[in-house]
């Protein structure tokens, strides 16, 4: 099964994170947390502030690895580095997604989240 490397930005702002509803795709509408492929010679670190920068126009600064997920999709393997992020200068403009939230830990299961997402979901309501 092929594997996609991929990371995903976990923006804080005081008790709240920053969450998107992807807008293309088999799972569109689906809520995620912003991010994209990991490209040849980048850092996990490095993708991830590319990525925001495309997707958000927003420059973040990547702090502490939360978590890696590993989750099969009928596809393909998943891998994503999860960091916790902050904004340092930007709107976060939607450039793909379809919508976005700042969502509360009480929040959190307001929205229909993608598969992968879920086991981390639960690790934030602890650290929220």
């Amino acid at each position: 099964m092929k594997t996609i490397r991929v990371v995903a930005a976990v923006i804080r702002k005081g008790d709240a994170i920053f969450a998107t509803a992807r807008g293309y795709g088999e799972f569109k509408g689906q809520w995620e947390f912003p991010g994209g492929k990991v490209e040849e010679g980048e850092t996990p670190q490095q993708a991830l502030i590319r990525e925001i920068e495309e997707e958000l126009d927003t420059e973040i600064e990547v702090g502490e690895l939360i978590q890696t997920v590993e989750y099969d999709y009928p596809n393909f393997h998943l891998s994503m580095d999860c960091f916790w992020a902050v904004v340092k200068t930007g709107k976060l403009v939607l450039k793909e997604a379809e919508a976005a939230r700042w969502l509360t830990k009480e929040e959190l299961d307001s929205v229909n989240w993608l598969p992968a997402d879920i086991d981390l979901i639960q690790r934030l309501k602890g650290k929220l």
